[in-house]
């Protein structure tokens, strides 16, 4: 553990010329508590894991210079890690009041005072913080500095900001609560200002993904929702403003009651079908079942128990609502698709999975049963449908940019994402 608090210590001496963002974490609906985090860098294409109870410590640079004894205005914080207390050493640029704050790196106000500072270098004696990370921020009418602190002295006493030399302080004192949760945990990630996070949480058979471009620190919290189909396969699920999506394709072998999906393989069989079946790409479920999941045709979307418990199939509103989330259908292509050519044919224009959707090349099957254009097309039906014999569906391909709104026979045999009710 020492030599752990020794290492933070030495990433805050390295990185005195960057800006940090702190990301925590946290749980809510059907667990609180969060496992891991995998985190995606959408456009650096960078990723890493975490623990639940990490800190995830984004870098962006500044140019600020380290703090110097010559410098006109600075914050110093001594010794870091503290033990007992930490004296603010700081020299303001002009002289007026000014407010001093330590926060929790979840945000979470933990003492604050207001004091006349003068133009000249003066110090305040901090004491009484428990085991953990802060954030220290002098903030005046002109100027404002920040700087982080590590304690490891696990005080369960009173916080006080006194200012030394005998000078009379008014003090705002709070009550410290009397658990002690150890040491956080950060962990570093490159960032650049604007880039779009992939949060992947996972809380036991629970998965929920979230999309976010941080612009400063703060706590992440994933709702995590039940979806699990008739054959016990439990999905992600993405969170946008206001839908909740599967973050993969349909796979079940049977209907949410239980009850089996026939499955077809024969080419003809398949052909005259007017009720529900399905079946694997190539009729190889060993090679796509896992990564690209089932095809359905149109009649298995219309028994309305297709999807999990809690979910179905996306109609044209649904479609609509998400596409109009993204900047429309002329763009919104890009948006949901994987990024990269692991799975998708070359070129893969514009995907960068913005989104979070990760809308996989599964290609289709034709009504006459054969098989087609597995890393060239993403086909998702619609519930909706445009007469006795077509339906709708969407596409995404691996030329375009945009997402398709097409109809096609009933018989045809696409993917399905299911949406939450």
């Amino acid at each position: 553990m020492k030599k752990l608090l020794f290492l933070i210590a030495l990433s805050f001496s390295l990185t005195a010329n960057a800006q940090k963002y702190f990301i925590s974490f946290a749980g809510t609906g059907l667990s609180t508590t969060v496992s891991t985090v995998n985190v995606e860098n959408l456009n650096k294409g960078t990723n890493l894991s975490l623990n639940g109870g990490d800190i995830l410590s984004l870098t962006i640079a500044t140019g600020v210079n380290s703090i110097e004894d010559n410098q006109s205005s600075e914050l110093k914080i001594y010794p870091n890690p503290m033990t007992a207390n930490a004296t603010l050493e700081i020299f303001p640029p002009v002289a007026g009041d000014a407010v001093i704050t330590v926060c929790e790196i979840t945000g979470k106000l933990v003492v604050q005072i207001q004091s006349y500072l003068e133009n000249l270098r003066q110090s305040f004696s901090l004491s009484g913080i428990k085991n953990g990370f802060y954030l220290i921020n002098i903030k005046g009418t002109s100027y404002q500095f920040s700087g982080k602190l590590l304690s490891n002295g696990g005080s369960n006493g009173t916080i006080k900001i006194v200012k030394v030399n005998n000078i009379n302080q008014a003090i705002d004192e709070k009550a410290i609560e009397t658990d002690n949760k150890g040491t956080l945990v950060t962990v570093d990630m490159e960032y650049t200002t604007g880039d779009k996070l992939k949060f992947t949480a996972v809380s036991g058979n629970y998965s929920t993904i979230k999309t976010d471009i941080p612009t400063s620190t703060k706590t992440i919290t994933f709702n995590f929702v039940a979806c699990s189909d008739g054959d016990n396969n439990f999905y992600p699920v993405l969170e946008t403003v206001n839908q909740v999506w599967m973050a993969e394709n349909l796979k079940t072998t049977k209907y949410s009651d239980g009850t089996d999906i026939p499955l077809v393989i024969d080419n003809t069989a398949w052909t005259n079908l007017s009720t529900s079946g399905y079946c694997w790409y190539n009729n190889d479920n060993a090679t796509y079942k896992n990564l690209y999941g089932a095809l359905y045709n149109w009649y298995a979307i219309n028994t309305n128990k297709l999807c999990p418990t809690g979910w179905h199939v996306p109609t044209e509103t649904d479609w609509t609502t998400l596409e109009t989330l993204l900047g429309g259908r002329a763009v919104a292509g890009g948006k949901l698709k994987e990024e990269g050519l692991t799975h998708w044919s070359s070129p893969n224009t514009g995907a960068d999975n913005s989104s979070g959707f990760t809308g996989l090349p599964g290609g289709y099957r034709f009504r006459t049963g054969a098989f087609s254009s597995v890393g060239l097309y993403c086909a998702l039906w619609s519930a909706t449908e445009y007469d006795a014999t077509f339906a709708w569906y969407r596409y995404l391909y691996h030329t375009g940019n945009d997402m398709i709104r097409i109809t096609n026979y009933k018989p045809s045999g696409y993917s399905v994402r299911c949406v939450k009710d």
